[in-house]
C-alpha cells in the first residue's frame, strides 16, 4: 500500500513483507571524538555493550573513556587507523562486538567497508553497500536523480567553458567537506584551480576525478533529513538550512529551514523521498539542495550517513535519530508517520579555530569548555583534554530548542556568550556575533553570510557600549591574584591584606590581540587593594576565582581562572572572556628572526610544494609556495615578497610544529 501526505507529514509507504528481527547487544563505533561519544550515549540507554577504537593520540580520549570496552588501531594519521576497514573489523571482533556504526566521515560512506561488514557476519548500522555506491560519486548521483526527476544543474565542462559559464564550482566526485572545492571566477585560473582541487581530492578521498557546474550565488543550502525502514516506509524529516558555511563547510544549521514557501517545502520533500526510492535506501541520510534566490531547487548531493547537524532535527521531532538507525539495523519497521514538528532548533559548531587569521585551527590543551543554560551541548572532549593537528577541529555542538526561532536564537547566542572556554582560540565571538546579526536574524540566508560579513564579525565591536573590555580583565586577573586562596591559614584569611599602606603594586598583562594592560594598585588596612589611576573603578569584592568590579557606577562580576602550567590568565564576565598572559615588569628583548623566514603558522604535515619550488627559484609576493594541513583543512603558505627562495626546510609528508621554520626568501632591492 502506498500513501501520500503534504506540508510537515511524509510520503511513506508500507509492505507486508517480513524481515527477521536481529537483536544487537554489542556495538562498535568506527569513529572518534563527538559522534562516538553520541552514539555510545543511545547505545548505553539502550543497555548495548559498547566499543570503542582509538588511535594512539587518541589512546585517552573521551569516546575511549566512555566505552566498555577499546581497542587500539596502531598509528596517528586517519589513513592508518580510522580509514583501515580491516582494523576496524578485527577490532569488531576481537572485543565481541556484533554491531558497526560508522558515525559521519571517515569509512562511513565506503561502500567496500559496509560490504566487509556484512561480509564478516556483523550487522551494518547503515544503507545498503548498493546504495552507498550509487550515491558515492556525485556525477554518478546526478546521472541517477536526472533519471528520477530530481531537479539538476547541469554540468560544465571544463575543457569547453567560456566567459558566460562563469562563475563556476569545482567539486571533487568522491567526496565532500569542503574538501576539493574552489570557486572559478577567471578562466585563465581554470587550469590551476582544476590541478589544485584534484590534487586535494587525491589526498583526502584517494580519487583526483573533480567536476564544474555553475556556482549559483547567494544560494541557499537547504536539506531533508530521511529515514527509511527495510519494510517500505520512508520518512522525509523536514528541512534544514546551512547556509552559513566557511570554506564550504557549515557552523550554523537550523531546523526547519526559515522563509520557504510551503509549495517548496513540499518539492523539497518529493524530491528527497525520489531520490531514496531510487537506490532502494535504508537507515538515515540527507538530501542537500541549493536553493537559487528565486527560489528555484536543485540536487546537489545525498550523504549516506548521519549528519553532524541532526540534533536540531532530533529536537524539532522529539526523537533519537541514532535510536531509530539501531532498530531499522535490526530489522524494525518504522511507524507509518513520524511524529509531527515542534518548534524551531539552531545548532551551532564550536571550533578551535580563529576566523580573524584566515580559520586558523588551533592546537594546545582544552583546559575548560562549560556552556551554562538549557541548551544541549555534544563534545567529544572534556576539560584537561589535549586537541591535536590529526582530527577535525570542532570541540563541540550546542544546540539550542524553542517555541520560535527568534527564541532559538537568542538562547544560542545567550549560552555560548556566556561560556568559559578556556586554553584555545575558538569562533565563539563569531558564532553570538553571526546569531545576533540582523541579516540571519529576519532570515536573509545564502552561502556568501561570512564573505560580506566576515571583517565586522570579527574586527572590534562597534560603539562602547557593551564592548568587551580587556582593561577590566586585566584589573579582575591581578586582584584575583592577591587574594587569599582556600588552603590559607586562619591569619591570612581574616587580614589576608597588609594591615599598612604600601607602595603601588604593577602587574602587566598580554591579550591575545597582542595589547599591553598595566593594573596598578595599593593594599589597604582592610578589604581588597585600592586601584591607582582607575578613577570609578573599585572592586567591592575579591576573591581567587571571582572578582566584582564597579565600574561608573554599575557591578559586575568577572570570573578568573589561572593556568598553573602556562600562567595564563582567563577571564570571563558578560563583558567578554579573554584570555591573558602574564608580563614582566619591564620589556625583555624577544627572540630574532630573519627577514623574509617563512614560519609554520601551526602545528601540521607539509601536504606538497609549489611546483619547481627549490633553493634559488624566483618568487612573487603573495605566491603559493606550499602547502600544510592541519585538522582535515589545507592551508597554502604566501610568499611575504618577491624575490628569491635562499632555502627551502620543508618536506611533503613530514610533519612540522608551530613556528618552525619553512623558508627563507630574500626580497629583491626596490628600485
Amino acid at each position: 500500500m502506498t500513501s501520500t501526505a503534504t506540508g510537515t507529514d511524509s510520503v511513506y509507504t508500507t509492505a507486508t513483507a517480513v524481515t527477521p528481527i536481529t537483536p544487537i547487544t554489542s556495538l562498535l563505533v568506527a569513529n572518534r571524538g563527538e559522534i562516538a561519544v553520541r552514539v555510545f550515549r543511545t547505545a548505553r540507554a539502550l543497555g548495548l555493550d559498547t566499543v570503542a577504537v582509538h588511535s594512539d593520540p587518541d589512546a585517552g580520549a573521551l569516546h575511549v573513556r566512555e566505552a566498555d570496552a577499546a581497542v587500539r588501531l596502531p598509528g596517528a594519521a586517519p589513513a592508518d587507523t580510522y580509514l583501515r576497514g580491516e582494523l576496524v573489523i578485527g577490532a569488531a571482533r576481537a572485543a565481541g562486538a556484533d554491531a558497526v556504526h560508522p558515525g559521519y566521515g571517515f569509512l562511513s560512506e565506503n561502500a567496500a567497508f559496509a560490504r566487509a561488514v556484512t561480509d564478516a557476519g556483523l550487522i551494518w548500522v547503515g544503507p545498503p553497500p548498493e546504495a552507498i555506491e550509487a550515491m558515492a560519486s556525485k556525477t554518478r548521483a546526478k546521472e541517477l536523480m536526472r533519471a528520477a526527476g530530481v531537479p539538476l544543474l547541469e554540468p560544465v565542462d571544463p575543457e569547453k567553458a567560456g566567459p558566460a559559464d562563469l562563475p563556476l564550482l569545482l567539486k571533487a566526485a568522491a567526496g565532500g567537506g569542503g574538501r576539493g572545492m574552489r570557486v572559478v571566477r577567471d578562466l585563465d585560473r581554470l587550469p590551476a584551480e582544476l590541478d589544485a582541487a584534484a590534487a586535494e581530492a587525491r589526498s583526502a578521498f584517494g580519487d583526483g576525478e573533480v567536476f564544474a557546474e555553475p556556482y549559483v550565488e547567494r544560494g541557499r543550502h537547504v536539506e531533508v533529513q530521511i529515514l527509511a525502514d527495510a519494510h517500505g516506509t520512508v520518512w522525509a524529516l523536514g528541512t534544514r538550512d546551512c547556509s552559513l558555511q566557511r570554506r564550504h563547510q557549515k557552523v550554523i544549521e537550523e531546523a526547519p529551514a526559515p522563509a520557504l514557501p510551503a509549495a517548496l517545502r513540499d518539492t523539497l520533500h518529493e524530491a528527497a523521498v525520489a531520490a531514496a526510492r531510487a537506490v532502494s535506501y535504508r537507515g538515515a541520510g540527507t538530501v542537500e539542495f541549493l536553493v537559487t534566490a528565486d527560489g528555484r531547487p536543485y540536487f546537489l548531493e545525498m550523504n549516506t550517513r548521519l549528519q553532524v547537524e541532526h540534533p536540531v532535527t532530533e529536537a524539532v521531532f522529539g526523537i533519537d535519530l541514532v535510536e531509530l538507525q539501531l532498530r531499522v539495523a535490526e530489522g524494525h519497521a518504522l511507524p507509518p508517520h513520524p511524529p509531527a514538528p515542534s518548534g524551531h532548533a539552531v545548532e551551532a559548531r564550536l571550533y578551535a579555530e580563529d576566523p580573524a587569521r584566515d580559520w586558523r585551527p588551533q592546537a594546545g590543551t582544552l583546559h575548560t569548555l562549560a556552556v551554562p543554560g538549557t541548551v544541549r551541548v555534544d563534545s567529544g572532549f572534556a576539560d584537561g583534554d589535549p586537541v591535536g593537528i590529526h582530527y577535525d577541529a570542532m570541540l563541540a555542538k550546542v544546540i539550542a530548542h524553542a517555541p520560535t526561532r527568534t527564541e532559538a536564537l537568542r538562547a544560542l547566542a545567550h549560552a555560548l556568550s556566556r561560556a568559559r572556554i578556556h586554553g584555545l582560540t575558538t569562533n565563539r565571538e563569531l558564532l553570538v556575533r553571526s546569531l545576533r546579526h540582523p541579516e540571519f536574524a529576519a532570515a536573509r540566508l545564502d552561502t556568501g553570510f561570512y564573505d560580506r560579513h566576515l571583517a565586522e564579525l570579527t574586527g572590534p565591536p562597534e560603539g562602547a557600549a557593551g564592548a568587551p573590555d580587556t582593561g577590566l580583565s586585566a584589573v579582575a586577573a591581578a586582584l584575583a591574584g592577591t587574594a587569599p586562596g582556600p588552603g590559607a591559614s586562619l591569619a591570612a584569611r581574616l587580614g589576608g591584606w597588609r594591615n599598612l599602606r604600601s607602595q603601588p603594586q604593577l602587574r602587566r598583562y598580554r591579550a591575545a590581540d597582542g595589547t599591553t594592560h598595566e593594573v596598578r594598585y595599593e593594599h589597604t588596612r582592610t578589604g581588597p587593594p585600592a586601584l591607582v589611576d582607575r578613577p570609578g573603578v573599585r572592586a567591592p569584592a575579591v576573591s581567587p576565582d571571582a572578582v566584582t568590579l564597579e565600574a561608573d557606577g554599575v557591578q559586575r562580576v568577572f570570573h578568573v581562572k589561572r593556568n598553573s602550567n602556562s600562567g595564563e590568565v582567563y577571564v570571563d564576565s558578560v563583558l567578554g572572556a579573554h584570555t591573558l598572559t602574564p608580563l614582566p615588569r619591564f620589556d625583555e628583548p624577544g627572540d630574532r628572526t630573519d627577514p623574509g623566514s617563512l614560519l609554520a603558522p601551526m602545528p601540521g604535515t607539509v601536504v606538497r610544494l609549489a611546483e619547481g619550488l627549490a633553493p634559488g627559484s624566483a618568487v612573487t609576493a603573495g605566491q603559493p609556495l606550499l602547502w600544510l594541513e592541519a585538522m582535515k583543512m589545507e592551508h597554502r603558505i604566501l610568499s611575504p615578497a618577491s624575490g628569491t627562495l635562499t632555502a627551502l626546510h620543508a618536506v611533503p609528508g613530514r610533519q612540522v610544529e608551530v613556528g618552525a621554520l619553512l623558508a627563507v626568501v630574500q626580497e629583491e632591492p626596490q628600485s
